[in-house]
């Protein structure tokens, strides 16, 4: 009997998930546990692995197609077994999506001078260029597949660091600057966390651009993503105070800190960390912050759970921190780096990204100067971290003698309900994390 592919059950609450992609073909060979189709819920978006070795005999529902969890979404004949034709899913039920990224596909290979696979008889016998191709096509999304075209980068090159080898867009951007860059540096491309860390990288498409006239449909983490925002809105009562913080003394010890940490800690040292120690300090000082309004009461938190917003190709995912403030800055580091890591891999769990108190958004990786974010529900307030830059900055000695100096700069935003957080708390809230920053003093491992 062939195995049954089913929508798994991703959280008690999941009751429904969306297939987005099908990541073989009926006919392909499959290993266990390889990434076998991917899914978006209410949670997450997440890779589904392969529940058994063999063939992929059909696939019953296509993608973008809905469906209840425990729902049998394709089959596989597993080994030693005589498969029966594989059947694709009715061309019928295949949704708008999937027509309208074929027809961008075919644009961009006409737009490359190449014929469009709908228009080109396949050849009798595959060259192995061609295998090259269709494994590489397997191994990467069509975003990936873009930038190395852009960048004339052969993805043979590249060592995938998603589930079963799969190169992810982070991969091939981490190459593609160590290539560009001397001397190059150290670490691997899966140590990489560019939401992670308040440095400007140059932003990178969130999806292929659409062409002018394409009718889109929303995905389904668009759509959640639109739906809280608006309620946040409409709930919370929106205030947003922001503070420039000279960040020179931290910029100088990452300089001196990172090959070292890196090299005793198998984790790169990022500015992230210092942003939520400092948070983690204030809010032990002003618990207010890190409370939630339910109904007519204030829950104050006995934990500090912090919520890091993580940039993706395909949206934004708030993963969460849990119990941040039991950690030392070398836990916070390696958790850090570890939620960045699996929420651009679909590796992160329902549970993965629930329960937060307080959330930080770094919208200054991609150059901000500063943000004013919408507060993460039930959360009470929010701090957008922005670019760090240099300025020139009136400094004064211990003398009291004013000079003026080149500094690393830096904008801390705190978004805030006003329905529960005083001006006053949210200013004074802030004026520490500024000198916590400004006076850092402890170690970093």
């Amino acid at each position: 009997m062939p195995t049954d592919i089913i929508m798994p059950q991703m959280g008690e609450s999941i009751v429904e998930g969306t297939i987005t992609k099908w990541l073989k073909k009926p006919g392909d060979k499959v290993q266990r546990d390889e990434p076998l189709f991917e899914i978006s819920t209410d949670k997450v978006d997440a890779e589904i692995p392969a529940p058994a070795s063999g063939v992929l005999r059909e696939i019953k529902v296509s993608e973008g197609t809905t469906v209840g969890v425990n729902t049998v979404v394709g089959t596989i004949a597993t080994d030693g077994e005589v498969s029966a034709t594989p059947t694709k899913a009715a061309p019928a039920a295949a949704p708008a999506a999937a027509k309208l990224e074929e027809k961008k596909e075919d644009k961009k290979e006409a737009q490359a001078g190449r014929p469009s696979p709908s228009s080109t008889p396949a050849p009798a016998a595959p060259q192995p260029a061609a295998r090259r191709d269709e494994e590489e096509e397997t191994r990467s999304s069509p975003l990936v597949r873009k930038i190395a075209r852009e960048h004339n980068v052969s993805l043979s090159q590249i060592s995938g660091t998603g589930l079963g080898g799969r190169i992810t867009k982070q991969d091939i951007t981490s190459f593609i600057e160590r290539q560009s860059s001397a001397p190059a540096t150290s670490g691997s491309a899966a140590n990489s966390t560019a939401s992670a860390s308040a440095e400007a990288r140059p932003p990178a498409p969130s999806s292929p651009a659409p062409y002018p006239g394409d009718l889109v449909p929303v995905t389904n983490m668009r759509k959640i993503i639109a739906q809280r925002m608006i309620e946040s809105r409409r709930t919370s009562a929106h205030v947003h105070c922001m503070y420039e913080v000279d960040f020179s003394r931290i910029v100088s010890l990452r300089n001196k800190q990172k090959a070292g940490f890196e090299q005793r800690h198998g984790v790169r040292l990022t500015f992230m960390p210092f942003f939520v120690r400092a948070a983690i300090i204030a809010l032990q000082q002003w618990p207010i912050i890190n409370a939630s309004l339910e109904g007519d009461n204030i829950h104050y938190h006995r934990n500090i759970n912090v919520g890091i917003a993580v940039a993706l190709d395909w949206g934004l995912i708030v993963p969460v921190l849990k119990n941040a403030g039991d950690l030392n800055f070398l836990g916070l580091q390696r958790g850090i780096t570890d939620l960045g890591e699996r929420a651009r891999n679909k590796k992160l769990k329902p549970e993965d990204v629930e329960g937060s108190t307080f959330t930080v958004t770094n919208p200054g990786q991609f150059g901000a100067v500063f943000g004013l974010p919408i507060i993460n529900q039930p959360n009470s307030a929010i701090m957008g971290v922005g670019g760090i830059t240099k300025q020139p900055l009136v400094v004064t000695d211990k003398e009291g003698n004013d000079s003026i100096a080149i500094r690393s700069v830096v904008h801390l935003t705190l978004g805030y309900d006003h329905r529960l957080i005083d001006g006053a708390v949210a200013d004074q809230f802030m004026a520490l994390v500024k000198k916590t920053l400004e006076s850092w003093s402890e170690e970093v491992g």
